[in-house]
Formats: structure tokens, sequence, C-alpha cells
């Protein structure tokens, strides 16, 4: 069988992870409108046929601003440094722009093959993702694939370009196994999720979440201690909201995703904590698991 890694690299907020999840045909990866929701490598596993591909779902590549903006890019160079192939994808409502230009000089400087996707055709008319085109086609690259990951347009195109890449190789994971992720990271990045959708610009990147404690009760509910992690006191009661609105709505909404996800009943009990300008200190970054 065919089988490789693939990185799959862009500027923040062009459709990474929601292209990774339609790949693999589950949801290995949470997505948000505000950039730089990814802050680990997720991996997800696609298995067709006589061919597995493990995509390596990564940080938006930017110019970092604080400790955990530059360990994120480091987590994408190494992943390409690792990669058999990659993705390199751009968001076809809007022009190409110097942050995509400094991503295919790496690509280029990192002699992988790639396959450039270009998403969101669905919010693009056709002589955007026409012009788009042409101006990546100068890079030259392995492929270029017009996709919609949100409505899963055209993929079979993006797949048959690795497979005509990828090497014979082993199979890494097991068939059925979407993704290598621990059950306690996926169920902090779905309640991170659920509160990245109603907080304001500014706070979503001072957000983490940690599972502090996961325990299966007599009554065979499973009760998750989930700690939400802000950098000043200003941003906890914005986290709470008023009269409790937002974490209540927000771990509702979460918990009814767990209870999907795992099969079981589940007690959330979300609460926040102040870790005073955490970004900035590399010893909380490595603590939270970034």
């Amino acid at each position: 069988m065919k089988s490789g890694f693939v990185s799959v690299v862009g500027r923040p907020n062009v459709g990474k992870s929601t292209l990774v999840n339609a790949l693999v045909g589950s949801k290995v990866a949470i997505t948000s409108a505000r950039p730089q929701t990814t802050r680990n490598t997720i991996r997800g596993v696609l298995t067709a046929d006589d061919m597995q591909v493990v995509l390596v779902d990564t940080p938006g590549l930017h110019r970092p601003r604080t400790a955990l903006g530059e360990r994120l890019n480091r987590l994408v160079e190494g992943s390409l440094a690792e990669a058999d192939a990659a993705l390199f994808v751009l968001d076809a409502t809007q022009r190409i722009g110097p942050g995509d230009r400094l991503i295919a000089e790496r690509l280029t400087e990192a002699g992988t093959p790639i396959v450039v996707v270009v998403n969101k055709v669905d919010a693009a008319d056709r002589d955007a993702v026409a012009a788009q085109l042409t101006e990546a086609g100068l890079w030259d690259f392995a492929a270029y694939v017009p996709v919609s990951a949100l409505l899963g347009e055209n993929l079979a195109p993006v797949v048959e370009e690795l497979a005509g890449i990828l090497e014979e190789g082993p199979a890494f994971f097991p068939p059925g196994m979407v993704t290598d992720q621990p059950e306690r990271f996926l169920i902090g990045e779905l309640i991170r999720e659920k509160f990245l959708a109603r907080l304001r610009d500014e706070l979503p990147h001072s957000l983490a979440v940690v599972i502090e404690d996961m325990e299966e009760q007599d009554n065979g509910v499973l009760r998750i201690d989930a700690r939400l992690i802000v950098e000043r006191d200003s941003q906890k009661g914005i986290v709470i909201g008023k009269g409790g609105a937002v974490i209540k709505e927000a771990a509702t909404e979460a918990r009814l995703e767990i209870e999907s996800l795992l099969g079981t009943r589940v007690f959330l009990e979300a609460r926040v904590r102040v870790e005073k300008d955490w970004q900035q200190r590399p010893g909380i970054i490595r603590r939270l698991g970034m």
C-alpha cells in the first residue's frame, strides 16, 4: 500500500482544520472563524483503498508576537521537516499575500512535494479562483486543486494527487482509527471550540482549556473537570458572562457533543482560572501541553 505523513500548512484561518476533517470524514480538529485556533499538530488518519494518509493539521504560520506564537511556528516547521508531502491551503476569498508567498518560499526550500489546495471556492466567484490558481501556478508545485472543504466538494482529486506522490509503505494505524489524539485532548479542544464561538476578538488567543480529571461515577455518568485558563481577571468575567450565561451555554453545548463522541452521559464541570500572561511564559505553555 501507499502511505505517508502529509503536513497541512497555510496562513491562519484558511480552513486547514476543516479540510482535514473533510478528508478524514470525521471531526478530529476543532474549527473556528478565529485565527490561530489550532495550537498543536493534530493528526487525522485517512485510510482509503490501498492507501493510508496521516494528515498533520498545523497552526497557521504567522509573525509571532508571543512565546506561544513562536512555539506554534516551530511546530509547523518541525512538521514540514518530517513530512512526505504537504497540502498548501490558500483562501479563495482573499488575494495571495506576503504570508502566502513566505510559506511558498519555505515549502520550496524544504523540497517536499506540494499539492496546493485553493479552499472556500463556494464563497468566491470563478474569476477570483482562476486568478489565484494562475498566480499560485508560478510556484511550480506538483498540483493545484480548487475545493470547498466546508461543503466537501472536489476532495477526491486531492486524494488522487497524494496517491500519485506517496510511496509504498506500511499502514501506521489500524483501519477505522481516525486520529491518534488522546481522549482528554479531544475533549479539551471541543470545549475550547464552544467558547471561541462566543468570545470577542481579543480574548480567544488568551483562552486555554485543561482537563484536570475524568472519572466514571457509580451511576455510569462520566464526570469531567475542565479548567478554562485566561490571562487577566477582566477576562475571567467575560468567559463566565453575565449571570454565568456564557459559561453555562458553552459548557452545555460542549457536553452534548462530548456525549455524542463518547456514547455516554457526561457531567461537565467548567471553572475559570487566571494565569497571568501565560502566552509569554514558556513554562506554563509546556504545562498546558502546547
